[in-house]
């Protein structure tokens, strides 16, 4: 079983006044990150702005972020080319990462073989753990339990981050799967109940700005306090919702930069949250003390 703990954050990408990545303050997030309990971190996925990275910054991020942190860095390299995604791979894998999110291929919504393939030819391209990533939603395409259970029987195929919504769809996931393959959550709002029937832990967003209440929630999950997980799981169900009131980065940065971590705007074709979105933000920091 791959160890990568429970609680991973899909990090943002901070930038400068200028929209530069700003590694300094990458860094600084990354080491924030793991002091309120992040197991682990996935860099450069959809939360890090990848589509409007450049190769270079992608490796520079991994390089940097190794050095200021000792969890495992993952690195989003999923794309809608194979070719290109095997590529990302291979690039993330010589910059010393210690495992790969890999998106099911957007756009182009290929069938349940095409996926298959698609995911086993980026699997023997590289020799590090890779956890699928699931979220019909963006793509246009869902990954079906049948075609998961299939890659789950690729040896480095390890993990799945399910962010489909459907509590259906991961029980009959997990139902399926071999017991050291872990299922993390895609969304914040779903952890505990896909928790409660097998899911492992949680890719998450709302981390950034409650990353203690979560790793608390977790804690009381699987030490069978399920009334407290219950508790913190409703006290935290706004600020889930609402880091999704429009595109994600956008509303977490946000959050990020009032309660005082600067990590700077969005890039094109993401643009800054509005003041009314601001305001439902502030008023739910407000509330959990975060402001």
């Amino acid at each position: 079983m791959v160890k990568w703990g429970r609680l991973i954050t899909a990090m943002v990408t901070p930038f400068d006044e200028d929209l530069k990545v700003d590694f300094v303050a990458a860094g600084s997030l990354a080491i924030k990150l793991v002091e309120e309990g992040n197991t682990a971190l996935v860099i450069t996925g959809t939360t890090g702005e990848a589509p409007t990275l450049t190769d270079d910054e992608k490796i520079n991020l991994y390089k940097i972020i190794k050095t200021c942190v000792d969890v495992p860095i993952i690195a989003g390299v999923g794309t809608n080319n194979t070719k290109t995604t095997i590529e990302n791979a291979r690039a993330a894998q010589k910059a010393g990462v210690d495992g790969l999110l890999v998106v099911t291929p957007y756009y182009n919504k290929p069938d349940q073989d095409s996926l298959y393939c698609h995911f086993k030819e980026v699997a023997k391209s590289v020799d590090l753990p890779i956890m699928l990533y699931n979220v019909p939603g963006r793509t246009g395409c869902n990954l079906l339990p049948e075609t998961i259970e299939k890659l789950a029987q690729i040896d480095n195929i390890v993990a799945l981050k399910e962010a489909s919504g459907n509590i259906i769809q991961f029980a009959e996931i997990i139902k399926r799967i071999p017991k050291d393959f872990l299922i993390y959550s895609g969304d914040d709002s779903m952890l505990l109940p896909a928790m409660s029937i097998g899911c492992y832990g949680i890719v998450s967003v709302a981390a950034h700005v409650v990353g203690p209440e979560m790793k608390e929630m977790i804690d009381a999950f699987v030490s069978n306090d399920t009334k407290r997980a219950m508790e913190i799981h409703l006290k935290l169900l706004d600020i889930f919702k609402n880091l999704f009131i429009i595109s994600n980065p956008i509303p977490v940065k946000a959050a990020l930069n009032l309660i005082g971590v600067n990590v700077g705007g969005v890039r094109l074709p993401l643009t800054e949250a509005r003041e009314d979105v601001l305001k439902v933000l502030r008023e739910d920091l407000k509330e959990l003390g975060k402001i």
